[in-house]
């Protein structure tokens, strides 16, 4: 019993060394295997495990209050009370010890997990960072250009608003010139309307003048 209880802890000295000093990949086979162990029925076994040796951790201290008694009531130990005594002390030792190093193995193996996690959204995180900053200056780029473009068209708009000014303002002008026009030739018109009747005024004078004249003739 205690061989084997040199034996594991022995093993798990070594798994709690290999987890704390990282040597080569011998860590990450380690991680591997309690990933493992920590699957399907392993963790059942573990606490099963666990349990027995709190019982005979607690069957050792037992044996050991109870020849401490029998010393005290007797006012001796005898030598095999003394063999008992350190075997029980160096059982209960070596499985106390083997459950302590068993709980820093589970919570070394936990937080080197949650660790690895985190390197890896830190990771992600960069990845996603970089391509932020990619995005934002291909971005800003287009702006530049965007804006750039936005100038360009706003001369433009601005030298269209200015020639469509200056059309309008011929356009104006040539409006008053075509109602002066228009003015102009309703005046030729009634000009010519009164040298029209004129005009037949003076036909029937000559025609009546005529016919004095010939008149006279006669």
């Amino acid at each position: 019993m205690i061989q084997l209880l040199f034996l594991v802890l022995f093993a798990e000295g070594a798994v709690t060394l290999l987890l704390m000093v990282k040597i080569g990949p011998l860590r990450e086979l380690v991680m591997r295997g309690l990933d493992q162990l920590k699957t399907g029925k392993g963790p059942a076994t573990v606490k099963t495990l666990a349990c027995t040796l709190s019982v005979l951790l607690a069957s050792s201290i037992t044996s050991i209050l109870k020849i401490q008694n029998r010393g005290v009531k007797l006012g001796t130990v005898t030598p095999m009370d003394q063999v008992l005594w350190r075997t029980h002390l160096l059982e209960a030792s070596l499985i106390g010890y083997t459950l302590f190093l068993g709980l820093v193995i589970d919570r070394l193996h936990h937080y080197l997990r949650k660790m690895v996690s985190l390197k890896k959204t830190v990771g992600t995180s960069k990845e996603e960072v970089e391509k932020l900053k990619k995005e934002h200056h291909y971005f800003k780029d287009k702006e530049d250009k965007v804006s750039s473009e936005i100038h360009k068209l706003q001369g433009e708009v601005g030298s269209l608003t200015e020639k469509l000014q200056k059309l309008k303002t011929e356009c104006e002008q040539q409006e008053k010139r075509a109602v002066s026009a228009e003015a102009h030739v309703v005046s030729l018109q009634k000009q010519s309307e009164e040298l029209l009747l004129e005009y037949d005024r003076l036909l029937e004078d000559n025609q009546i003048l005529q016919g004095q004249l010939l008149s006279y003739r006669g």
